[in-house]
């Protein structure tokens, strides 16, 4: 496939494989990975990058001796390359199968108790429309990176380019170590968990600083990266950790329980999407989500 412009300097044009090198340089983190990841050597991988900053007219990568970072232009345009590479990926799929794919994404958890029955309805009321739940820790679970249709979001993303709506909400869950002293209370307080350590994932995590008052926070933070790594630190018994009922359902880990905390706001749960890009049956997939938590 090429993608056609007069904008772009005569008689070049951007190819699937200039998107894909740059795609998969973010992914791996390294040119030497891309390219075997691709099974393409490294140097043409350099050359389909050089290629596609050439006819953009932009640098998309800044390399140092360490690692590949995007630039401001990078950022805005793996957006794009993600999202054409998908929409090649569903068309191939889509003539094969006579189904559309529309992919929701999430961050840390998908719905909880509710996936299984989310997944059937789907099935039921939607079959000409294949569903792929995907887990992209972002603020905007994928949507900003092309990676997804929809989100299921627990927290509003600085982004302004997102529509979203409420869908329900959950109860808040403390995890903490099995050895944990409050691992043998049936409900936690919100000032019981602040006597240890918290665990935050600042980036995707439902929870900050701000569910407690003022003066009555944890004293120490543990900073983690997504709820795998949040879980890891939680389970050691270094932090405890506040997440919504799905995290709780989805994610059981030996040496690790969850208590509900009994003093505290509910997590509200959006769905979101693209202002300028709805996905397709938008109206349905936001009545159907609703109606699990109602």
């Amino acid at each position: 496939m090429i993608l056609h412009t007069h904008e772009y300097p005569e008689g070049v044009d951007i190819e699937l494989r200039h998107l894909r090198s740059l795609v998969s340089v973010i992914d791996t983190g390294t040119f030497t990975d891309a390219g075997i990841e691709l099974g393409i050597t490294q140097t043409t991988v350099s050359r389909n990058i050089a290629t596609l900053e050439s006819v953009l007219g932009k640098r998309l990568l800044h390399r140092t001796t360490r690692r590949v970072e995007l630039t401001p232009a990078g950022e805005r345009v793996i957006r794009h390359a993600r999202r054409a590479l998908a929409i090649v990926a569903d068309l191939r799929h889509e003539a094969l199968a006579g189904v559309s794919t529309i992919r929701i994404g999430y961050a840390w958890s998908a719905l909880g108790k509710h996936t299984p029955e989310f997944q059937r309805r789907w099935t039921a009321g939607l079959p000409d429309h294949e569903l792929h739940l995907t887990r992209t820790n972002t603020p905007t679970a994928g949507l900003v990176e092309g990676k997804s249709d929809l989100a299921i979001l627990r927290r509003i993303p600085e982004a302004t380019s997102l529509e979203l709506v409420l869908i329900g909400v959950e109860k808040r869950y403390c995890a903490m170590s099995v050895d944990d002293p409050l691992a043998t209370k049936r409900t936690v307080s919100l000032s019981q968990i602040a006597t240890s350590p918290l665990a935050i994932d600042h980036r995707t995590g439902s929870t900050q600083l701000n569910l407690w008052p003022d003066g009555g926070q944890p004293h120490q933070t543990i900073p983690t990266d997504d709820v795998d790594d949040w879980l890891t630190v939680i389970s050691s018994g270094k932090a405890r950790g506040i997440t919504a009922e799905s995290t709780a359902h989805q994610y059981r880990r030996q040496g690790l329980t969850y208590r509900a905390v009994r003093d505290t706001t509910p997590v509200p749960v959006y769905a979101a999407w693209i202002k300028t890009d709805p996905p397709t049956q938008l109206q349905d997939i936001i009545t159907l989500l609703s109606s699990l938590y109602h």
